[in-house]
């Protein structure tokens, strides 16, 4: 509750405007019984003259509760949406800032489901939740107030079910919040089920495991149904059960206030103006059980929000960062690496220079570590102080938004957003033209393509890129990183899905781009690297060979049988 009263406080003017609002609401609503009291006692005298003034009074209280009762609506409900919106923000905004290690402990559907599911009771709690806070507050003092001015004797006997109410609301409360946050955990399970589904639909067909992922998320939907089953029954005793003590209540009244009638103890416009009130009493008593159950749901979603919002990147840059260099040198100096929870290195003292304008190719088997050791120099991962340096400063000490924005990286497994090939393109650009677009398009050999789609660069790339090859998807990655023009370029095995005669012409273009940027290309083709400056051959995370290409073939060793093999399978 800590965390949804600091988010009302940020608009405490709104919600202040909207309790006056509905103050005046519940004023005049408190008003009506006084009025109905006075006429019933001058129609028990026979004394009608005043009955049309009180009509007056009534249709006046009438249009004010209208005006004002939408401006609490206005107020409340609006502070509710406000802060919803702002959550979203910066939950998204947070997310964004987290480190890779976060995003292999937290599912998609999980994340997903605090941004909606949760986000939504935060909102419900702070909209419905707080008015009906208020509304009780006003109405029951207030009321309490006129029913004690009318017969203080009258009041006690009507409070006598409010210690079971009081011990009904306690033990209900702790065991709604209880459920929802079960709830709410089996939701994340569901939505995680069904992102999971959708994105490898492919892979599902192809193993005809339709059926058996059909049956997994009936079982989930049941689970999903079964909790929500829970929460229902304990909100299905809760709220008649508040409804039973308040017409309890309700009874002893009438058949005390009754006799007192008869015994002239009170007037007959007393009672009726006494009983009103008392109704009056009877849907706060009811909103209670609402109320706890919104500020219980949303204080369980709240306290979900607050772990994503306490959890915070493992890479982020130093307070005082260093001048960003103008050199675009590359020193690595006995670099060694391992995971975030393992204790076998990946990379094992790799010490190796990209001079600026140079371009360093990486060649190795599956799970040398190629792909670990590229993604360091954006600092995906952080390496260990002064392992890895550019133009002489250690990467750990420089601004991370100035680091990456000097690197265009190309990673193996390029992801697509669900936009058009411009957009993707132009992603990391989004004020670029269309001959800059088309300019990238055919630096990465995807030009042609593209002019024989209907569409051209407005054509739809489907989710996650469906709707393109592999090759393709991997030349859309290349081109996005081309029209940044980066100091940096950075290819992760980006050619891996092209043919040879598409490889050849991509790295045919290449070359004068190349030519003008350190560059770092790692392939397991030895055709995408036999150009480069200088090429190291990792095994086993240690660097086994290096040097140009004609020197590496000379040596026959790892590098020379690769290049062997790769030459007998083209030809």
């Amino acid at each position: 509750m800590r965390g949804i009263l600091r988010e009302l406080w940020r608009y405490r003017g709104w919600l202040l405007l909207g309790v006056l609002a509905l103050l005046l609401v519940d004023m005049a609503q408190l008003v009506t019984p006084l009025i109905i009291r006075a006429a019933v006692d001058d129609l028990v005298l026979g004394v009608g003259e005043h009955l049309p003034r009180y009509a007056m009074y009534l249709v006046g209280i009438a249009g004010t509760v209208l005006v004002f009762r939408f401006l609490w609506r206005y107020f409340l409900f609006g502070a509710g949406r406000k802060i919803e919106r702002d959550l979203r923000n910066r939950l998204f905004g947070h997310l964004l800032t987290l480190s890779p290690s976060f995003y292999a402990r937290h599912s998609t559907g999980d994340l997903m489901a605090h941004a909606t599911n949760d986000l939504e009771a935060v909102r419900r709690a702070c909209g419905m939740g707080v008015l009906l806070a208020a509304d009780t507050l006003i109405m029951v003092s207030f009321a309490l107030a006129a029913m004690i001015g009318i017969s203080p004797r009258l009041t006690l006997l009507a409070f006598i079910p409010l210690p079971f109410l009081t011990l009904v609301v306690l033990g209900f409360g702790r065991l709604i919040h209880r459920r929802f946050e079960q709830v709410q955990a089996s939701f994340a399970r569901l939505t995680e089920r069904v992102r999971e589904a959708l994105s490898g639909i492919r892979v599902i067909r192809a193993f005809a495991r339709e059926g058996g992922m059909g049956r997994a998320f009936a079982e989930d939907n049941l689970e999903y149904i079964r909790l929500n089953m829970a929460l229902v029954r304990v909100w299905g005793v809760f709220r008649p059960l508040i409804g039973l003590l308040a017409g309890l209540g309700t009874g002893i009244v009438l058949w005390f206030g009754g006799r007192a009638v008869l015994t002239a103890s009170i007037s007959l416009g007393d009672f009726v103006a006494f009983t009103s009130y008392l109704g009056m009493l009877i849907w706060p008593m009811m909103a209670l059980g609402w109320i706890v159950n919104l500020l219980q749901r949303g204080a369980a979603s709240m306290g979900r929000i607050q772990v994503l919002f306490s959890a915070q990147p493992d890479i982020k840059s130093p307070p005082r960062p260093k001048p960003f260099p103008r050199s675009h040198r590359i020193e690595l100096r006995k670099l060694s690496f391992a995971y975030p929870g393992e204790e076998r290195p990946v990379l094992r003292e790799i010490s190796v220079t990209v001079e600026e304008g140079m371009t360093l190719g990486i060649v190795g088997l599956t799970g040398s570590g190629k792909s670990t050791l590229v993604r360091l120099i954006p600092r995906l991962y952080d390496p260990p102080p002064g392992t890895l340096l550019l133009g002489g400063v250690d990467i750990r000490e420089l601004n991370l938004t100035e680091l990456r924005g000097a690197i265009g990286m190309v990673p193996q497994d390029v992801f697509l957003f669900s936009a058009t090939l411009r957009e993707n393109i132009a992603f990391g650009r989004p004020e670029a033209t269309d001959e800059e677009v088309w300019q990238a398009a055919r630096l990465a050999g995807l030009a042609e393509e593209i002019a024989s789609f209907p569409d051209g660069l407005d054509t739809l790339v489907g989710e996650r890129g469906i709707a393109l090859s592999g090759g393709q998807r991997q030349r859309v990655g290349i081109a996005r990183a081309l029209i940044l023009d980066p100091p940096i370029l950075i290819l992760d095995d980006v050619l891996s899905s092209v043919d040879a005669r598409v490889e050849e012409e991509i790295l045919g273009n290449l070359k004068g781009v190349l030519a003008r940027r350190t560059a770092i290309v790692v392939a397991h083709r030895i055709s995408a690297v036999r150009d480069a400056d200088w090429i190291i051959v990792l095994q086993d995370g240690e660097i086994l060979e290096q040097g140009d290409h004609r020197r590496l073939v000379a040596q026959g060793g790892l590098y020379a049988r690769l290049h062997e093999l790769q030459q007998a399978l083209v030809s």
